[in-house]
């Protein structure tokens, strides 16, 4: 939130941080000078925040990166949604240029500031003032300005690639001293080649050329016979929309009303545009050939079947600042987001047709595909929209020492999930001349909303009102003391329909109701902060505080509730199943009537085939899986507690040195149930010797067999500690350095891996599968991470120039890895059993020596292994060896007079891994690819004492693994030069 205060009314360029300067808690500043001094290609807030000692892309203090609250100007500008943890508008929402500076907040005990759970990252766009500024800019990359061998592996020939980026910023007064006025505005295109296949001229293949066996004839055929028939033009097989592009808009107004109220008014709009392939092999059909895409040697798409993801956000807020009296002043910020990410199509809307290669000699399907045609099968009013409503109101009041801050906030958000396949109907013929001749088709399949509605969607929405109070106390003239006490109260909108099929399930006395949200409730977060000036002088400073954080989930964790309980939407399809020599084992009998012209009205096909229109909770049947919400469910909250001492060197330029640490205990965790799943109980066998888990017996399954009732619920298990030492010193002028180290650990239950119910829970690595989580290290802890960045500017020629040279340095552990077996042990029917590391040969049983012998050769030169054994391995604790890497940002200044101003051009050049550019072998990072990615044991099996069997491993040259890391060959790890000009005008 915003920590603006009114101050003077005059403006004359100077701006001040509006950020607090006084901190007792975690929080790192970034001052508008870092921000454009931090080397970055990518130009995301992801890349300036890597300066903050807590941060890693946008995971914070071991966060998921998901959960990081990111606000500009106090809107709401995060993934809401959660399907990656990039932030909206394709991962930049906003320009660097409309930033004036950044915070990074890891526990701020200011009761103001929530939504977060390991950390949020506040962004203040720039205003203008007094005086005309401005800039235009533009930087390049292409696929000349970047390395192209590791070591003495080369990458051969680069494909073309290259980005542009133009932008310009324009700021001043409308009224001088009264209303100011900033713009910014951005262009970022990068030429994609999305489809580089094309069909040949003879019908043979020919993959150094990229032909397809798909003919140009053929592809006039269907294209002539679709226009004839339908009306429908499918578009080109030779030109194909390629470009991804990236706009940004931003304009912000600064009215001084009168001495007591300033208002600011600021608006964004940003729209990111890719396109891509049509989907490869997924179908609904009663075959799949996994090996042979739409686009490739075998097939052909035309270029209307492509699809391009479409990220857009307009966002809007409104801050007015008023001095009511001399004791008393008022903020009131309200601000609105809209979110869209939707894929979009070149197509007029049509069925997707597949038309397969033939039949061979006998009259059997080849079941390869040859080409396809229509709307994306995928595609039709796929998205997720998200729109938030946030209105903020804070009253200050000054009272002797006391600073007494009451408010209230109120949000309302609202997401919604449409994910429609086949949404504009599907066919599938099994050869040209059945499709140009109008026969059946082989499959056919659609997905169409209820009651006639034509975007069905998965949606949440919920208001939450906050209500707090805080004073900041200065006790003594040294000593300030701030505590307060939040309250929110969360509602759901209820907007979903029971599925009683679902809700007449018993799941040992528990029920699942998909037509309920959790009941509403009130988390409180209670906060203290403390700050000491021990000498009085500020050269010796301790700080420190404990309180609540409540965060947020990602909400596709609950639309995943409406989304499977099939009330959304109704999903039909005939297919064809065949034979392994491709003969029909059985068609479904409505394939016959849709011989002749095909229908390409979604309501006709629903006709046609008579399928239900309406549904009602009784007619609700069993889907495959089931997904839940416990009704007592909370949002995610944390305790944290962190002590810092701040120390001034006592030398002759400026120098700080800072200890912290942080300690984080869950009090609502989050984590995902199986309610088909029996708890084991005595009747539950165990494995004989050393490692003895739990075998699932054949009917640990309630009634529902052989199906998962996933069920979001809380956990109070888990906990995180961070330790770090910065220091920040100015030895000469124009030079300064910043250098720290952060040590890092975390436990969980879940770290919610996946993007739906499922993935999350069969994702989970344990030792006794999913259904019986232990508390393990969280999958986004970085355990160690050293950073230092440094900056120093050289004036020369009576400032008529300047160089600026800026190093970023940091190191760290890139992953964590985790020791599994290849398949399932315990008969949980997943494949993410952790192993045992047994102590010495013999502990474990092997199919054979050298099975035995490779194994513990593989644990001697392992780290990990060879200091654990004797003890079940666990996730994510595997750690890759550090890569170091070091980016280097160039600027030289030329100063340029004109009239009575001096303007500056300014070249840049931002070099990534800058180290690598000097010796190849620098700044790569290590993987486990080698190695299996850590499955290193194979089950297999079990004798009638329940002693187990395994076998080691080996590589696809049929030799054992040997070696945990190796080097990770891939360009993106080689150094990356990106060209900037700018000019820059007062």
């Amino acid at each position: 939130e915003s920590q603006v205060g009114l101050g003077e009314v005059t403006v004359v360029g100077v701006k001040s941080s509006q950020f607090k300067s006084t901190k007792t808690g975690a929080s790192t500043n970034i001052s508008n000078e870092q921000l454009t001094l931090m080397p970055s290609i990518s130009r995301s807030i992801s890349s300036i925040a890597q300066l903050s000692p807590y941060t890693n892309g946008m995971s914070i203090a071991g966060g998921d990166g998901r959960s990081t609250n990111f606000t500009v100007d106090g809107s709401n500008f995060n993934n809401n949604f959660g399907l990656s943890s990039n932030l909206p508008g394709g991962g930049t929402p906003i320009s660097l240029d409309a930033i004036e500076e950044i915070q990074v907040v890891v526990a701020p005990f200011d009761v103001r500031q929530t939504n977060f759970i390991g950390g949020g990252i506040n962004a203040i766009t720039k205003s203008g003032t007094n005086t005309f500024k401005g800039t235009a800019y533009t930087y390049f990359t292409n696929q000349d300005l970047r390395g192209n061998h590791i070591d003495t592996v080369d990458f051969g020939d680069r494909d073309k690639e290259s980005t542009n980026i133009y932008g310009i910023t324009l700021g001043g007064p409308i009224i001088k001293n009264k209303l100011f006025f900033f713009v910014n505005g951005e262009y970022e295109v990068s030429p994609q080649q999305v489809v580089t296949w094309r069909p040949s001229e003879d019908g043979v293949a020919n993959t150094d050329l990229m032909l397809s066996r798909t003919s140009i004839s053929d592809m006039e055929k269907v294209r002539k016979h679709l226009i004839d028939n339908y009306d429908y033009d499918p578009g080109s097989y030779t030109d194909y929309p390629a470009n991804e592009s990236n706009k940004k808009m931003l304009a912000r107004l600064d009215w001084n009303i009168n001495q007591a109220n300033k208002l600011t008014l600021r608006y964004n709009y940003t729209i990111n545009q890719a396109w891509n392939e049509t989907n490869g092999n997924s179908t609904d059909a009663g075959f799949r050939n996994r090996s042979m895409n739409r686009i490739s040697q075998h097939s052909m798409a035309f270029s209307n079947s492509l699809y391009s993801m479409e990220n857009i956000v307009n966002s809007v807020s409104l801050d007015l600042n008023s001095r009511i009296s001399e004791k008393v002043s008022n903020q009131f910020l309200a601000t609105y987001t809209a979110m869209k990410d939707g894929r979009g199509s070149s197509s007029d809307p049509f069925p997707f047709i597949d038309i397969m290669n033939g039949y061979d000699n006998n009259g059997n399907h080849i079941l390869e595909p040859y080409m396809s045609a229509g709307y994306e099968l995928f595609t039709w009013n796929n998205g997720v929209k998200n729109n938030i409503l946030n209105v903020i109101d804070n009253a200050t009041m000054y009272l002797g020492s006391h600073k007494v801050t009451a408010g209230v906030s109120f949000e309302h958000q609202m997401a919604n999930n449409s994910y429609i396949r086949n949404g504009t109907g599907y066919y599938r013929y099994a050869s040209l001349d059945d499709f140009l001749n109008q026969r059946a088709p082989t499959d056919f399949a659609l997905t169409y909303g209820w009651d006639g509605e034509a975007n069905p969607a998965a949606e949440v929405a919920f208001n939450q009102l906050g209500v707090y109070v805080q004073d900041e106390w200065n006790l003594a003239k040294n000593f300030s003391l701030t505590y307060g006490l939040r309250g929110d109260y969360l509602k759901y909108v209820d907007n979903i329909i029971r599925n009683n099929a679902i809700y007449e399930l018993d799941f040992g006395d528990k029920k699942i109701d998909t037509g309920s949200w959790p009941t509403p409730k009130v988390q409180l977060s209670p906060r203290v902060g403390f700050t000491w000036d021990v000498m009085g002088d500020q050269t010796l400073k301790i700080r420190g505080g404990s309180g609540v954080f409540m965060g947020r989930l990602p909400l596709v964790f609950f639309t995943n509730m409406p989304t499977n309980s099939g009330m959304v939407q109704g999903s039909y399809a005939a297919v064809t199943t065949y034979n392994s020599d491709g003969s029909v084992k059985e068609a479904d009998p409505i394939l016959s009537s849709l011989a002749g012209k095909m229908i390409t009205d979604v309501d006709e096909m629903i006709s046609k085939l008579g399928l239900p229109t309406t549904i009602t909770p009784e007619q609700g049947v069993l889907p495959r899986d089931i997904n839940g919400i416990d009704p007592d469910f909370k949002m995610p909250q944390v305790w944290k507690s962190s002590f810092a001492i701040d120390y001034k060197v006592p030398v002759s330029f400026p120098m700080t040195v800072t200890l912290e640490g942080i300690y984080t205990k869950n009090i609502n965790g989050v984590m995902l149930k199986n309610y088909n799943l029996m708890e084991s109980d005595s009747t539950w066998e165990r494995f004989e010797g050393p490692d003895d888990r739990y075998i699932y017996p054949a009917n640990a399954d309630y009634t529902y067999t052989s199906r998962n009732a996933y069920m979001l619920a809380n956990s109070d298990e888990g906990w995180g500690a961070i330790g770090n030492i910065t220091i920040t010193a100015e030895p000469v002028d124009n030079l300064s350095i910043i250098a720290s180290y952060t040590k890092t650990e975390s436990k969980e239950i879940s770290g919610m891996p996946g993007s739906n119910a499922a993935s999350a829970y069969n994702g989970l690595l344990e030792v006794n599968g999913p259904h019986m989580p232990w508390l393990q290290r969280s999958q986004y802890v970085v355990p160690d991470r050293a950073i230092a960045a440094l900056s120093y500017k050289i004036p020369y020629l009576k400032a008529h120039m300047a160089t600026t040279i800026s190093l970023f340095y940091t190191g760290y552990s890139t992953n964590g890895y985790s020791y599994s077996y290849t398949n399932d042990m315990n008969y949980d029917g997943y494949a993410t059993d952790l192993i045992y590391i047994p102590e010495a040969k013999g502990d474990i049983k092997f199919v054979s020596t050298a099975d035995e012998d490779a194994f513990f050769k593989f644990m001697e030169q392992d780290k990990y292994l060879s200091s654990h054994k004797g003890e079940y391995a666990e996730a994510y604790a595997v750690r890759a060896p550090w890569v170091h890497q070091l980016d280097l940002r160039f600027v030289q200044d030329f100063k340029v007079k004109v009239g009575s101003t001096t303007n500056t051009l300014q070249v840049t050049l931002d070099f990534l891994n800058f180290g690598n550019l000097i010796n190849s072998t620098w700044g790569v990072s290590k993987n486990m690819y080698d190695a299996n990615n850590g499955q290193i044991l194979k089950y297999e099996g079990k004798d009638d004492n329940n002693v187990p069997t395994f076998s080691m491993v080996k590589n696809d040259d049929g030799d054992y693994l040997s070696q945990s890391f190796s080097t990770y060959y891939n360009y993106n790890q080689c150094w990356f030069l990106q060209l900037g000009l700018r000019y820059i005008f007062n």
